[in-house]
């Protein structure tokens, strides 16, 4: 049985109305009824059955070859696809001349180039469907790779990923798509390469290269390596090795129980590892439901609540937040891509957001809902890269996606909330209208990651980054050029010395690590107080940093900043991207007015950007203290990643921070973060004293009250007392009263798991709490509270019932 009888007659030539697609598990038996009805054996066995199913995923069914994005789309694929065939030039060491073997990028380059060629010919609306000529040509392409390099024979060189992955990925899907068309033997060759480079050995233990997302690559090859060879063994094989991928882990690679993902042991990385683990288990979910190796480990129930749980709060208006993307933030446009899409937030948000309808099948009905109602919202929200007609996309994902777009479950909006990822050191604050992200780092967490060429200067970005984002303004602030060309030194959010690094200092993949314990916070789940111990990259300073998370602003305060670098440390408000174009090279806003304006005074009180936000500094900025530039930075995303291509492109940064001076003693700094504030709302806030009351800002304790929100918070560093709240070992304690009642939260973000007791300088007549770990000691004239917190810097709290 052909593809091309069998499968594209039903698949790709979609009617209008050929049935749509939804957030539910294909249905392999009707597609095989169709394909049957169209004069063409049905799938002779569960083999042939689990192979249509899997290029369904693949290639996708249901939707209008003759529409749009769909034609255009499809006729690229086959001017890709001529492009390739009219370059292909078999040597000895190479199928493209500009890809060589080695290194093995090269290889995957090769088969994924052969993947785009086999698209073309299976797809209707390629202009080469069925052309006999293109078959023949992917054939000499796939005998050459297989008789020169990716064979038994072969001992691996390089990047283990490129043997492992890449291209058996590509490898199987081509074998998948052409099947009857190569014939036995390439089959069986295809096969015993990849039995080769992913020996049963590798799934046997979970360990090394062989965890997390990356698990889940090498078992989707040898899943598909079982089908296709007829190897029940096989899918078995690789069926098994993704139950250690499911359950929560509290060291290294995988999913953690506050919603936390991280690879490569020291890494935050939701975005991209995440996103390939999501992709990958969806799409074998789909593959193996019903069949004679359907997933059935209850703990893939971990998986399926990942999505609203650790995904969906760094997704933000189809963007994934920069800061669990790990290294491929320097990624930009790729040397090797030849579809020139911009790797950036938002193209790691849409591959996530894709990601969720492939894993529906598995899903309970009211789960698909509210995925769907998530999804949808997403989709709509995204203004600055369309999902619908995303250029990353093939024709599958775009079919998925415009299913959900038009289903009839009402679009969710953005949530309101925060959440705090203590085991990625990551906090994610969301208001009406904005989020907030912070960056950390400590002994559990690297500061950054390089590796490949890749990231070399992202020194600071775990130095308490903050990123943030306006519900329609700002959402291409991170997008837009601005990892090649912001300077990296003057990252928002951060308190650096401004001693220069080297390239990948401190090391690659993740090695970088400070050594501190205290980064974390607590939430009620609404706001939040979070912390770092800062200690520099390559540097002596160290400080306190701490941001007090409340409704319309994020209170950041800063203490004990130190070093001994013989250069000056600065904490840096803000940097943004003010884009590239300028009326008359000139910056301006609305009216010709300078978009950006400070409070004049020897202690500015606040600053405002016009179409952004401001910021508030509470008493005044110490006088010569607060410094603002703008300026035209050029960059190229070969500068910060060597397999991007040399574009070199513009932009202008309108840049404020606080300058500590050369060889700080126990500096400090106190600011408002308050997105999308008017100049009138920053002036206001400044001018009313009584809204803020800094408790404390040293070394030792950092505490706030924000009266009007019944908001009182401290992070303890050291033992002590700030305002109405004492402890007696560090922690971090957030209490909020509304009226008659209050709750407070606290935890111990260092993990000594040393039982700690809270102080609460207030008059309460009952105190109520399901949590073991909280012990209450006293209530009356005073709360007093011992917390047994375990390790995981998690919040314990109660309730209370005020007199």
């Amino acid at each position: 049985m052909s593809l091309l009888s069998a499968w594209s007659r039903r698949a790709f030539l979609a009617a209008t109305g050929a049935g749509a697609l939804s957030l539910t598990l294909p249905d392999t038996a009707g597609a095989a009824g169709a394909a049957s009805a169209d004069g063409a054996a049905a799938p002779a066995d569960e083999f042939d059955t689990l192979r249509l199913r899997w290029l369904d995923s693949r290639l996708g069914s249901g939707y209008d070859a003759t529409a749009e994005p769909y034609a255009s789309r499809l006729k690229a694929t086959g001017e890709l696809a001529a492009g390739f065939r009219q370059s292909m030039a078999p040597a000895a060491a190479s199928l493209w001349p500009e890809y060589p073997f080695d290194p093995p990028s090269g290889i995957t380059q090769s088969y994924t180039r052969l993947w785009t060629m086999t698209q073309a010919y299976v797809q209707h609306g390629t202009g080469v469907t069925g052309d006999t000529a293109l078959l023949a040509d992917i054939a000499r392409g796939l005998d050459h790779l297989a008789a020169t390099v990716y064979r038994p024979s072969t001992t691996p060189y390089g990047n283990w990923w490129e043997w492992q992955i890449g291209s058996p990925r590509m490898l199987m899907d081509i074998v998948a798509a052409l099947h009857d068309d190569l014939g036995d033997e390439r089959r069986a060759a295809a096969c015993a390469a990849v039995d080769h480079f992913i020996p049963d050995a590798l799934l046997a233990d979970y360990s090394g290269t062989s965890t997390g997302a990356n698990r889940v690559d090498l078992c989707r090859s040898v899943a598909l390596r079982g089908v296709l060879g007829r190897a029940p063994a096989k899918i078995a094989l690789a069926r098994d090795a993704l139950s250690p991928v499911f359950p929560y882990v509290t060291t290294g690679d995988g999913l953690y129980a506050d919603g936390s993902f991280v690879q490569h042991t020291w890494v935050a990385y939701s975005g991209t590892y995440g996103q390939v683990m999501l992709d990958g288990l969806g799409r074998l979910f789909t593959l193996l439901a019903g069949s004679t190796w359907e997933v059935t480990d209850p703990d893939r129930q971990v998986i399926l609540d990942s999505v609203e749980h650790a995904y969906a709060p760094l997704i933000f208006n189809g963007l994934m937040m920069d800061s669990v993307n790990g290294r491929a933030v320097s990624r930009g446009y790729l040397k090797s891509d030849d579809l020139k899409v911009m790797r950036s937030d938002h193209f790691h948000g849409q591959g996530l957001i894709a990601a969720v309808p492939l894993l529906a099948g598995g899903a309970s009905a009211a789960e698909r809902d509210r995925w769907t109602a998530r999804v949808k919202g997403w989709i709509e929200r995204d203004t600055v890269a369309p999902i619908l007609s995303a250029p990353q996309f093939e024709v599958a994902d775009l079919a998925r996606l415009a299913a959900v777009a038009g289903s009839p479950v009402a679009a969710a909006p953005e949530p309101v909330g925060h959440t705090l990822f203590a085991s990625m050191d990551r906090a994610v604050h969301r208001r009406p209208g904005w989020a907030a992200n912070i960056s950390m780092a400590s002994s559990r967490i690297a500061q950054y990651e390089c590796g490949n060429g890749e990231n070399p200067h992202g020194w600071h970005t775990g130095a308490g980054m903050l990123y943030w984002w306006g519900e329609k303004q700002g959402n291409d602030q991170y997008t837009d050029w601005f990892w090649p060309t912001v300077d990296p030194y003057r990252l928002p959010g951060t308190t650096v010395s401004t001693k220069r690094l080297a390239d990948n200092a401190g090391g690659e993949w993740g090695e970088p690590k400070p050594a501190v314990q205290w980064v974390g916070g607590v939430s009620d789940g609404e706001f939040a107080a979070v912390g770092q111990h800062l200690k520099g990259l390559g540097s002596t300073l160290e400080g306190r940093k701490s941001w007090f998370c409340a409704a319309d602003a994020v209170v950041c305060l800063g203490a004990g900043i130190t070093a001994t670098d013989g250069v000056p440390v600065e904490t840096i408000v803000d940097n943004r991207n003010l884009g590239g174009g300028f009326e008359g090279g000139e910056e301006s806003g609305r009216n010709g007015e300078d978009p950006f304006t400070v409070d004049h005074g020897k202690r500015p009180r606040w600053a405002h950007l016009e179409g952004h936000g401001g910021w508030v500094f509470p008493g005044g900025a110490p006088a010569g203290t607060l410094r603002t530039l703008a300026e035209d930075r050029t960059g190229a995303w070969n500068d910060i990643n060597t397999t991007s291509t040399t574009e070199r492109r513009t932009r202008r940064y309108r840049t404020l921070w606080l300058d500590h001076g050369t060889d700080p003693a126990d500096a400090s700094y106190a600011y408002l973060l308050m997105p999308g504030a008017t100049r009138r709302t920053l002036a206001a806030r400044a001018a009313d004293h009584r809204w803020l009351e800094v408790l404390s800002n040293t070394a030792a304790q950092q505490a706030v009250a924000i009266r009007s929100l019944g908001y009182t918070a401290a992070n303890f560093w050291q033992p002590g007392t700030a305002g109405p709240l004492t402890a007696t070992v560090p922690a971090s304690v957030l209490v909020t009263a509304h009226g008659r009642t209050a709750t407070v939260r606290v935890s111990e973000p260092a993990r000594t798991g040393e039982p700690l007791e809270i102080e609460w300088d207030r008059r309460v007549r009952r105190v109520t709490s399901a949590d073991p770990a909280v012990e209450v000691l006293a209530a009356g004239r005073t709360l007093r509270l011992r917390i047994t917190p375990g390790s995981t810097g998690a919040g314990h709290g109660c309730d209370v019932t005020l007199i």
